[in-house]
């Protein structure tokens, strides 16, 4: 398991907030409020901590660090939430010092990759056209996520608002069932991978790497450069896959919550 110490705070801040900005496009919340540089994103169809947590956008914002949670936690409770803070390097040192103080406990830590799309290399793999049917697309990733269907509405509804053109790629076998999933969004020159899956039974055999690389093949020849994505850092296999398609660490980020457990 790869365990982050503590969130990088010599990370390529440029790069950081534009893989940020895109991240929250590719992934919007139904309500995005600020408090100073902290945005608030909250909602309520679908519980995904990337749309419910609050995320600080500025190093040099320190004022009123304690304050400030006690405010946005009290916002979350009031919306049936549990409390997320989501700690990106653009997040000042002191607020990881209240949090610590504060007894928040610490969860999840994540990799954000990037690779060249220019550099992808070939290989030999069929290539996939992306769907549009989001109801079967979202049947699908909640049947190999082993997630409950009454998410499906919140799901279908968050997809549906993502704005920057996207390919929901789907590989089913007939009798079978779906065999991987995975959303593509193309932001300009960014495409980014989200909601990328594996069906336990069929993992270890190229299933994921094929329709990956189909994924990044679609988005370059839409003009896309460069794609990004986000992965748990425990989850290894899925980092030996990225790797094998040339993704290369960009920075780290963690969750933290006030609640034990």
């Amino acid at each position: 398991m790869v365990l982050i110490d503590k969130v990088s705070s010599h990370a390529n801040l440029p790069l950081v907030r534009r893989l940020e900005a895109v991240s929250f496009r590719a992934w919007p919340a139904a309500s995005v409020n600020y408090d100073g540089s902290w945005q608030i994103r909250l909602s309520g169809s679908y519980p995904s901590k990337r749309i419910n947590c609050v995320v600080a956008l500025d190093r040099s914002d320190t004022r009123d660090i304690g304050q400030r949670l006690d405010k946005a936690t009290r916002k979350f409770e009031a919306y049936g939430r549990k409390m997320v803070f989501r700690q990106t390097p653009l997040a000042a040192p002191e607020i990881e010092d209240a949090l610590v103080a504060g007894g928040w406990h610490r969860f999840d830590e994540s990799v954000v990759m990037i690779a060249d799309l220019a550099a992808l290399d070939e290989h030999d793999a069929m290539d996939h056209l992306p769907s549009h049917d989001i109801g079967r697309f979202v049947d699908a990733s909640l049947t190999m996520h082993g997630e409950d269907a009454s998410l499906k509405p919140g799901l279908a509804e968050l997809i549906g608002s993502i704005k920057p053109p996207y390919g929901l790629f789907l590989k089913e076998i007939a009798g079978n069932g779906p065999v991987a999933a995975a959303i593509c969004v193309q932001d300009n020159d960014l495409a980014g991978l989200l909601q990328v899956v594996v069906d336990p039974a069929h993992r270890g055999k190229g299933e994921g790497f094929e329709l990956v690389y189909g994924a990044l093949r679609w988005a370059r020849m839409r003009g896309a450069r460069q794609a990004w994505l986000q992965v748990e850092a425990s989850n290894q296999p899925a980092l030996a896959l990225y790797r094998k398609l040339g993704f290369r660490h960009a920075y780290d980020y963690c969750y933290w919550t006030p609640e034990k457990g």
